[in-house]
């Protein structure tokens, strides 16, 4: 077999592995076929394509140069620079690459479509739809285009143009990565639930065979399996984020007086986590801990964010930087504790971790779940959280803390306004069940158990929160349907969070969802003075309010069956008494329990921290770790 023929033979074989999306062996081949023919650009092409998909940016940038170099009208060795400059959040530079590509091939629907996806990536929505739109006109059978357009019809909250363009992209493609999860959320969003039970398990099954089927965040909200939940987890990080061993080991510095301990997160602003840890940064003791922030969210002058910055000891704005350049930033600072608050939520950077922004690394408080990756050492939980004996669900080593998971800020405040019944629609003498969790937790059994409780109560009435208004639309009709008049649901529109608060005074009980449970929302009701029924199950994340319940001392207000929350829910209605005293203790134990107490809780935390960060001392791997303690 002559050179050429045997290089012929490598380039073929590394085309085949990249089809099969084993990047790894692809780039061999590739490099063997060049040591015999070393200046071909179709091969460059595909070396840098395979590089690429491993994430080893500065090589797949070089040999994309050099492949350009051989062929100066290389429209795909164009292409795929934009995709590396895009994954290093260069997004200007990534457009003028994609530029580039389309005036050397004007008809290059996949340099239109990923034009698209960086200019979502900037916010700029209307003109990623234009070259969505593009790539669609140029080969209309472009599945990835019309799952990208779906994608930024969704952050336009256009949720059903988003459902017809992820259905359009899988009848094109029904293998399609991750799209069938994207119309699963996209559904959930506007309480759409024409089939979305069988479609859930269907994607279901295609998780337990190890399919790229849905990002792990929508199945939160779907299902009670923490296995489930786990594998679902483990497909996406080795997919989307996998160790990457490029910055090599992080070598062992000797024991600082202070543990460095830096958070990360993009909600570092106006949002539920920053009203609930706010006050956490401040208490922090500064003679034992060194406080970093590293926030890659938006921008913003808001009251929360001016506090949160104050609060830390060095708070640096990573937004434009790419994960790796982040991940060697935090190397730098010598951080020795790496905080994910993001988990795999919007906005999320989980890839700075799989570099090793820090020798320990921890998932708390932003994702209900197990990340299933190998580079997150410990999750934070309580016992209520994980029992022991679901421990295996998780890929972390677990840290219990005494009390509740969930850190509070008590200067959380309460609007002195005084809100009529009438001010927020609701009648004057009825009795008013709510719940103010994100419709998209709102699944067909639990709304059906909601129309027999309002069934049960007479001229009862349900309070929601309107997160848009073709859900508000889905749900009186889902009420029509189950025989109850439209009119007895209300919808509680947006406003400011001290108002908001406020209003809570008008409700009689809230009624959780499952199995996604009130996160934010049940503390923030607790918090209120209105008492929070839930159904706990085994996940996470529907385990969450039992777990707040729990330190606030109001466990009698946990049941584990629908037959007993709507048990419970009927005897609440009916016993004025009863939910009296209910009402009555919950004042009681708000300032005197554990949930509210965030120096306690500080307290508890720091001590996890230095758990932690002896046993790295050590040279011990990681492992549960359980904080005893109480008031």
């Amino acid at each position: 077999m002559t050179n050429f023929e045997l290089a012929k033979k490598f380039f073929l074989d590394g085309c085949v592995f990249l089809e099969q999306e084993d990047f790894s062996q692809a780039e061999l081949m590739f490099i063997k076929s060049l040591e015999l023919i070393p200046d071909r650009a179709s091969t460059l092409t595909n070396l840098s394509v395979a590089q690429l998909k491993l994430k080893k940016y500065s090589e797949a940038r070089v040999t994309a140069q050099k492949a350009i170099s051989v062929e100066v009208d290389n429209s795909e060795a164009y292409l795929n620079l934009g995709l590396i400059e895009k994954e290093l959040n260069n997004f200007e530079g990534a457009l003028r690459l994609f530029d580039k590509a389309i005036d050397l091939r004007s008809n290059y629907h996949e340099a239109f479509s990923n034009k698209g996806n960086v200019l979502n990536e900037l916010k700029r929505y209307s003109e990623a739809i234009a070259q969505f739109d593009r790539a669609i006109s140029l080969k209309p059978d472009y599945a990835e285009a019309w799952s990208n357009k779906g994608a930024t019809l969704y952050e336009l909250k256009r949720y059903s143009e988003a459902i017809s363009h992820f259905n359009r992209a899988l009848s094109l493609n029904p293998n399609i990565n991750w799209v069938p999860g994207d119309l699963l959320y996209a559904k959930t969003k506007i309480c759409s639930w024409s089939g979305l039970l069988d479609s859930f398990e269907s994607a279901s099954k295609k998780v337990l065979e190890n399919e790229k089927v849905s990002q792990p965040f929508t199945l939160l909200a779907l299902s009670d399996n923490p296995e489930l939940q786990k594998k679902s987890a483990e497909i996406y990080f080795q997919n989307k984020y996998p160790v990457n061993p490029i910055l090599g080991p992080i070598i062992k510095r000797p024991r600082n007086k202070k543990i460095r301990v830096a958070y990360f997160s993009a909600d570092f602003h106006d949002h539920a986590t920053g009203h609930l840890i706010a006050e956490l940064f401040e208490l922090h003791d500064r003679c034992q801990f060194e406080l970093v922030g590293f926030s890659f969210g938006p921008i913003s002058n808001d009251g929360m964010r001016l506090r949160l910055k104050k609060a830390f000891d060095n708070f640096i704005e990573v937004g434009n930087k790419s994960d790796i350049e982040i991940a060697r930033l935090s190397r730098d600072l010598e951080v020795d504790i790496a905080i994910d608050l993001k988990g795999f939520t919007k906005d999320s950077r989980t890839g700075v971790f799989s570099y090793r922004a820090a020798p320990i690394q921890v998932n708390y408080l932003g994702y209900p779940g197990t990340m299933g990756a190998e580079y997150i050492d410990y999750i934070i939980a309580d016992k209520t959280l994980i029992p022991t004996e679901f421990q295996s669900g998780y890929s972390e080593k677990v840290i219990y803390l005494p009390n509740s998971y969930q850190v509070n800020d008590r200067r959380r405040s309460i609007s002195n306004k005084k809100f009529s019944r009438q001010d927020l629609g609701l009648p004057e003498n009825n009795f008013v069940f709510c719940c103010f969790n994100n419709n998209y937790k709102i699944l067909p059994p639990t709304f059906a158990s909601w129309m027999r409780l309002l069934k049960a109560i007479p001229r009862s009435v349900l309070w929601l929160f309107q997160d848009n208004p073709r859900a508000s639309e889905n749900l009186l009709e889902e009420a029509t349907q189950h025989g109850v008049d439209a009119s007895r649901l209300i919808f509680a529109e947006r406003m400011p969070l001290a108002e908001h608060l406020a209003r809570h005074r008008h409700a009689d009980i809230f009624l959780d969802t499952f199995p996604c449970n009130a996160h934010t929302t049940a503390s923030d009701a607790l918090w209120a003075g209105l008492p929070v029924l839930t159904l706990m199950g085994e996940s996470f994340a529907s385990r969450v309010a039992a777990s707040l319940l729990h330190a606030i001392g109001l466990p009698e207000l946990i049941t584990s069956t629908q037959g007993e929350y709507e048990a419970l829910a009927i005897e609440l209605a009916k016993n004025p008494k009863r939910l009296a005293d209910i009402k009555a203790k919950l004042a009681n134990n708000r300032m005197s329990s554990p949930l509210f107490n965030t120096p306690l809780f500080t307290r508890n935390l720091e001590t996890a921290y230095i758990k932690m960060y002896e046993r790295y001392q050590a040279d011990l791997q990681p492992d549960h770790i359980t904080i005893e303690g109480g008031l």
